[in-house]
């Protein structure tokens, strides 16, 4: 059996692992683009810090590819996919498979701002060449400008911030992590982050840039030395256009296979059902990304397995603040918010539908739970559970099932 794997991340690294707990002995290509070991993503911020190097940022060990009997095709463009002679073209040659996996992520979206030519120092933030060219250009003396208040933005903005003389963060949206967060939640994170030193302009929108300015279309500018783009991303679906069902991106089912018999896509470049919601969406999440994956290995190489428990959920810190949000924000409101922590539960028609938590997120387990579970909140003490998470909150049975004590 020949496999195929585009793309070199998590979804493409579960997708190994996936196929080698069924099948041994296939043949298992891995193409990528970029010339490194699989690396996590989530991290690039942490090597501008000085918290990891680049061994550091391995997503598995270096090892891996040997361990599981795989090539790795690195430096390697995808031209092309047929899929009637099961062939992908990349590196000027034709690679036969049998099962493919598009896992080819997403890329940084650049809006076509007036005047963006002329800054000469400029990069996105989303792959470890733009942290590499990021820290090529900082010193000391220079004002960095970010052009997006989201977690990618945000953590760029911590990875940099001993490196450079003022950060400032501009975003349209009113609040900062507007996609995650709530007003009073964006409130305590903003505050946190602007006593360290970084400046927010919001619901402020770029007009035009010259050189090392950027002009706002409130008549307001900027000076800058250095421009840092983290707008937001979009799903890599070309590769399939025309081949295979994409909408927003490429669509899959709970076994990761496309409408194409033969060719799997998970990750970043797909849109599934989130369980929390009922709706089909991109959820660009590493988890999700490799539970994904994971999963269509599995299939690929003959086994069953289905991933119908994807959600949106976010964990991530800045300096030192920690939260975790998971699922939507619908329904009635449970919210207490103190002494540093902000914690607010979403719950309707007798099931837990999303949360947020700022702070003390120690148990954000058992909401997560809840929620890809769908557990009726009737078979628990939910009042006891909003206050302090706890197996306690849980009846007899589903605390042994739980702790593995029954099937």
């Amino acid at each position: 059996m020949k496999y195929v794997i585009i793309g070199n991340s998590a979804a493409g690294i579960g997708a190994v692992e996936g196929i080698r707990q069924i099948d041994k002995q296939g043949e298992i290509t891995v193409i990528t683009g970029e010339p490194y070991h699989t690396y996590s993503r989530p991290l690039i911020s942490y090597l501008l810090l000085g918290k990891v190097n680049e061994e550091g940022m391995k997503y598995r060990s270096g090892s891996f590819y040997k361990d599981n009997n795989c090539t790795l095709l690195a430096k390697t463009d995808v031209t092309e996919i047929d899929a009637s002679k099961k062939t992908v073209s990349a590196g000027g040659k034709k690679i036969p498979f049998d099962k493919l996996l598009v896992a080819s992520g997403s890329s940084p979206f650049v809006p076509p701002f007036e005047g963006l030519d002329t800054v000469k120092d400029k990069c996105t933030f989303m792959s470890m060449d733009d942290a590499k060219k990021l820290e090529s250009m900082l010193n000391p003396d220079k004002r960095a400008l970010i052009i997006g208040a989201g977690l990618i933005g945000l953590k760029c903005a911590e990875g940099i911030h001993k490196r450079v003389k003022h950060i400032t963060v501009v975003d349209l949206a009113p609040r900062i992590l507007s996609s995650i967060l709530d007003d009073e939640g964006a409130k305590m994170v903003q505050a946190h982050l602007e006593n360290k030193g970084v400046e927010f302009k919001l619901a402020a929108s770029v007009k035009s840039f010259k050189d090392k300015t950027v002009s706002l279309e409130n008549g307001e500018t900027i000076g800058f030395d250095v421009l840092v783009l983290a707008v937001g991303v979009r799903p890599n679906t070309a590769l399939l256009n025309g081949i295979a069902k994409i909408e927003r991106g490429i669509v899959v089912n709970e076994k990761s296979e496309t409408s194409v018999k033969d060719i799997y896509s998970a990750g970043d470049c797909t849109q599934t059902n989130d369980i929390s919601s009922g709706q089909s969406k991109i959820m660009a999440l590493l988890p999700n990304a490799y539970m994904q994956g994971e999963c269509a290995g599995i299939n690929m190489a003959g086994g069953e397995k289905t991933f119908d428990r994807a959600i949106p959920m976010n964990a991530i810190g800045f300096f030192g603040l920690h939260m975790i949000t998971a699922g939507n924000y619908t329904g009635d409101v449970y919210t207490e918010s103190g002494g540093g922590n902000y914690k607010r539960l979403f719950y309707s028609d007798n099931k837990l539908n999303g949360y947020i938590l700022i702070g003390n997120v120690e148990k954000a387990g058992i909401y997560t739970s809840l929620i890809r579970e769908r557990t009726p909140l009737d078979v628990l003490d939910f009042a006891l559970v909003c206050e302090k998470p706890g197996l306690m909150a849980f009846t007899k049975e589903d605390r042994m099932i739980k702790l593995g004590g029954a099937a």
